[in-house]
């Protein structure tokens, strides 16, 4: 069993997606990753060096929804799950890639892919 550290709603401008029209305008994305990593260590020493430093991983998500595009938000959570993943405390990470505006000619209310990466 282990800890989890949040971080819901990062919004960034991204241009991904497969139609020209999406990497011309772009859209905003909305990403929400949940870090599975023991606290406890952090907690008895109140060192933040033990723990996940949340506003870096919220700076990381968000330059991979501003960076390079990708035509599928797949490669997005991917991507986003490697590069946080590297950070030692972290034991698995999930990644939700919201895309509340995507090109689908029905009402609808967003479009969610959800990945989680040991």
């Amino acid at each position: 069993m282990t800890d989890t550290i949040e971080i819901r709603g990062i919004r960034g401008f991204g241009h991904h997606g497969v139609l020209a029209s999406e990497r011309a305008d772009g859209q905003e994305f909305v990403v929400d990753v949940v870090l599975g990593v023991s606290t406890r260590p952090a907690a008895e020493s109140d060192d933040l060096a033990k723990t996940v430093n949340y506003a870096s991983v919220a700076e990381r998500v968000h330059a991979h929804i501003t960076g390079d595009p990708c035509d599928l938000i797949e490669t997005v959570a991917e991507r986003i799950a490697g590069d946080v993943l590297a950070h030692e405390v972290i034991d698995w990470i999930e990644v939700a890639v919201h895309k509340p505006s995507a090109p689908i000619p029905v009402p609808f209310d967003d479009v969610i892919v959800r990945i989680l990466r040991p």
